[in-house]
């Protein structure tokens, strides 16, 4: 199930909500936990029984970490047990075929075989996650959770479970026990919701759906501008799309009493690849910085073992997204930017002017998107060809769409900087009756986005396969 779908915004989250405020508090874990396994299991029942199994591990070795804390070295194998079983769970879905496929490329190891199996949706999400609570507990960062059911609803929490924001455990430790709820509240993230739903269905939704009927044409017939369109589309795609779902995991929390961090800040608006990497997926950058960077030393131990933690933390960063080759070089890609960037570009970049910084950070953001997108990297270095070295440079069909998709590449440039949001909040301060027309404005999104959705079949989240 996805939140952009009518069963869930017309049955799944009105009778969640309407269970959750029904029961006293005491309950409300409960509730979220039950309805959160009904969530996931929705498309792969089957898997609710690992992730029970990965609950119950974790929530032992919480408690054994906790229990055991003066005695360091037995807390640090139980540690090393929980880490360990995630790890394994994670790579045995995720990543034992990629391997097993790479091995039978060795004559003598021919004969193995991929099995096949289904990839559980958000697993590399829950699995960080959940991780988070041994560690947290183990650092003495956050308390041992000693209701199990509380534990289950901070591992399912279904706004955030199948693509983020990742939630530390210690960012949500008291929020288990006590939380806020009120209607203003309530209200804030019925609008961030609808406007993370609009985000979605009327751009994410009509950028992926042009980049796939551009992507129809022959390579070797494609001309270098409709080339340069559609990873420009697919860049609009992904952020839309990703950070549409964050918008509607952080309303849908508020709902319902939680405080998610931010995980996007205008990423595109960066001026150097270091500064886009704090703006986009914050949530993985911090628990990468967190729990790999620098408990391997950061930054603290010279360039060279800087470096080196840098290409692990990058090296990891691009197999979390998948197990696929193009992923690593995405991941590769990026670490030898922020590298160049740490040496000595990035001081060179303070002294050029603005425009140019972003014109910079975008160019490359961009061409990290190609080799994120195609995992069959012959075809991505075709593409690539088709954007650099096209004998065909601009033909009618790409001039044709160029002008028919002005306005909404306009609108998309303009959604993805701050300016409407500083715009809100002016308006929001200076008119009193504005709250209310920010209601009326939520209600349109919501109409729009459900005729497009009566209307149309194209509706992935991008991210849900990770």
């Amino acid at each position: 199930m996805v939140f952009s779908s009518l069963e869930f915004l017309f049955a799944y989250l009105p009778i969640t909500l309407l269970l959750y405020f029904a029961v006293p508090f005491r309950f409300r874990n409960l509730v979220i936990f039950a309805v959160s396994l009904v969530f996931y299991g929705w498309g792969e029942p089957v898997y609710i029984l690992l992730m029970i199994l990965t609950i119950i591990i974790d929530y032992v070795c919480g408690y054994l970490i906790g229990k055991y804390r003066e005695n360091d070295r037995l807390a640090k194998r139980i540690l090393i047990i929980s880490v360990v079983a995630n790890l394994g769970i994670l790579g045995f879905f995720k990543y034992y075929d990629f391997i097993i496929k790479n091995l039978a490329l060795i004559p003598f190891l021919s004969f193995l075989k991929p099995i096949g199996l289904e990839l559980p949706i958000g697993i590399s999400f829950y699995t960080f996650q959940i991780m988070s609570y041994t560690i947290d507990v183990y650092r003495g960062e956050g308390n041992v959770q000693k209701n199990i059911i509380s534990f289950g609803a901070y591992v399912t929490l279904f706004p955030q479970l199948i693509a983020g924001p990742i939630v530390r455990y210690k960012d949500i430790d008291e929020q288990l026990n006590e939380r806020e709820h009120n209607i203003r509240k309530f209200s804030d993230g019925v609008r961030r919701c609808l406007a993370g739903l609009a985000k979605k269905v009327l751009l994410a939704n009509v950028a992926g759906e042009i980049f796939s009927k551009i992507l129809e044409t022959p390579f070797s017939r494609l001309s270098a501008a409709s080339a340069w369109l559609g990873i420009i589309l697919f860049t609009f795609q992904i952020y839309f799309d990703f950070s549409a779902y964050s918008d509607m995991a952080i309303g849908m929390g508020k709902m319902m009493g939680f405080d998610f961090l931010e995980n996007f800040n205008y990423p595109y608006i960066s001026e150097s690849i270091t500064e886009f990497w704090r703006r986009w997926h914050i949530s993985l950058s911090i628990w990468f910085r967190d729990y790999v960077y620098i408990p391997l030393g950061g930054n603290r131990k010279g360039k060279f073992k800087t470096y080196r933690n840098l290409f692990v933390v990058w090296l990891l960063t691009g197999f979390w997204h998948g197990a696929n080759w193009n992923y690593v070089i995405w991941g590769m890609y990026f670490f030898v930017l922020l590298v160049f960037e740490k040496a000595w570009f990035g001081e060179i970049l303070k002294k050029i002017p603005t425009v140019f910084r972003r014109v910079y950070a975008l160019f490359f953001i961009v061409i990290g998107w190609l080799i994120f997108y195609f995992e069959d990297s012959g075809a991505g270095f075709e593409y690539l060809k088709c954007m650099f070295a096209n004998p065909i440079v601009a033909d009618q069909t790409a001039l044709y769409d160029i002008v028919r998709l002005l306005p909404f590449l306009i609108v998309s440039c303009v959604a993805c900087t701050p300016l409407p949001r500083k715009l809100y909040l002016k308006l929001y301060d200076r008119f009193k009756a504005f709250p209310v027309a920010m209601s009326v404005v939520s209600a349109c999104f919501l109409l729009l986005s459900v005729a497009y959705l009566v209307d149309s079949s194209f509706n992935p989240f991008l991210y849900m396969q990770f």
